[in-house]
C-alpha cells in the first residue's frame, strides 16, 4: 500500500486523520503521517501513554467537534495537540488508575474548549492550556489524593554516556515525555518529513540548549537525558523557515527560553505543580514574538 492509497484511507476516516494532526501539532506540523510516528514513539515509551494520547486527543477533537467549532482548525489539529500533551502527562506522573483515565478524557476536553478561547482572540498560546490543565491536576491529585507516582517518573535514570547527536534527539523525545533513545530519532523523524527546515532548527536548538545549560552549571546527566533542550526545540520549530532573518529569530527565541528553562528548574519554583513543562518554550516565544512586533513596528515608522 503506497503512500497515496493511505492518503485516501485517511480522507475517508476524518476523525483519525483529525487525532493524527492533533498529535503532529505537538511540534507545530500539520501532517498525519508525523502523528502516526509520534503515536508510535510513545507506544513504545508505555502502552499507557500510547493509549492516553489517543484518548485524549480523541477527546479534545470530539469536543471541537460537537461545539461546532470551525472544521478547517479541527482538520489543521489545533484542537488535539494540547489534549494530547495532558494525556501524555498525566499517564506520565500517575499510574493509570480509574480518575487517571477520566481525568485524561476530561482534561482533552477541557483543553480544546481553552484552545478555542484563545484561537477566537487570535491570541497565540501555543501549549498553554495543557500547561495550567496539567498544573492544576497535578496539584490537586498530589494534596487530595493517594495516587502513586507511575513506575516511568520513578526509574531510575539512564546512562549519562550519550553522544552529542542523541543528546539533541532525546531532546525531541522529552517533548512528549519519552525518555527512549529510539523514541527521540523516530520524533526528529517525525519533524524531518513534514518539514526538513523545523526538523533541522529544532536540532541546533536542542545543541544550543543543552550548551547553555552546561555553561550555566546544570546536572550534566539530566542535559544528556534532553531535559534542559526539549522547550528550546519547539520555540526553534515556531521561528523556523528559509528567511535569513529566521535564524536570527531562532537564535533569540531559543536563548530567552533556555534562560527562563534553568531559572525555574534552578529555583525548582514550579515543583509543587509537576514541573515546568513547556511552560518555558511558550514565554519565550512569547517575549520573541513581541519583540518582533516592536521591530516591525519600528521599521515601518
Amino acid at each position: 500500500m503506497n503512500i497515496k492509497t493511505m492518503n485516501e484511507f485517511f480522507k475517508k476516516l476524518p476523525f483519525i486523520d483529525n487525532v493524527l494532526k492533533g498529535i503532529g501539532q505537538i511540534m507545530l506540523q500539520e501532517n498525519r503521517w508525523t502523528g502516526l510516528l509520534f503515536l508510535i514513539g510513545i507506544f513504545m515509551g508505555s502502552w499507557q501513554g500510547g493509549v492516553a494520547v489517543l484518548l485524549s486527543t480523541a477527546a479534545g477533537t470530539f469536543t471541537a467537534m460537537k461545539l461546532k467549532y470551525d472544521p478547517s482548525e479541527i482538520n489543521a489539529g489545533l484542537y488535539g495537540f494540547s489534549a494530547a500533551l495532558v494525556g501524555v502527562a498525566l499517564s506520565f506522573v500517575f499510574q493509570t488508575t480509574l480518575l487517571i483515565w477520566l481525568l485524561i478524557l476530561l482534561g482533552g476536553a477541557l483543553a480544546a474548549v481553552i484552545q478555542h478561547f484563545f484561537i477566537q482572540k487570535k491570541i497565540p498560546v501555543f501549549t498553554f492550556p495543557f500547561i495550567i490543565i496539567t498544573w492544576v491536576a497535578v496539584f490537586v491529585l498530589h494534596h487530595f489524593t493517594q495516587i502513586p507516582g507511575s513506575e516511568m517518573i520513578s526509574a531510575p535514570a539512564g546512562p549519562a554516556d550519550y553522544d552529542d547527536f542523541l543528546t539533541c534527539t532525546n531532546a525531541f523525545g522529552e517533548v512528549i515525555f519519552q525518555g527512549g533513545i529510539f523514541s527521540g530519532i523516530i520524533f526528529f523523524v517525525a519533524v524531518f518529513i513534514s518539514s526538513p527546515a523545523a526538523a533541522l532548527y529544532g536540532l541546533a536548538g536542542a545543541v544550543l540548549g543543552a550548551y547553555l545549560s552546561h555553561m550555566n552549571g546544570e546536572p550534566i546527566e539530566k542535559i544528556h537525558m534532553g531535559l534542559f533542550g526539549f522547550n528550546a526545540v519547539l520555540s526553534a520549530i515556531v521561528f523556523s523557515g528559509f528567511k535569513k532573518t529566521d535564524g536570527i529569530w531562532v537564535l533569540m527565541a531559543v536563548i530567552i527560553t533556555v534562560v527562563i528553562d534553568d531559572l525555574l528548574v534552578d529555583h525548582n519554583t514550579l515543583n509543587e505543580v509537576g514541573g515546568v513543562l513547556t511552560f518555558p518554550f511558550v514565554a519565550g516565544t512569547w517575549i520573541t514574538l513581541l519583540i518582533q512586533k516592536l521591530f516591525k513596528t519600528k521599521k515601518i515608522e
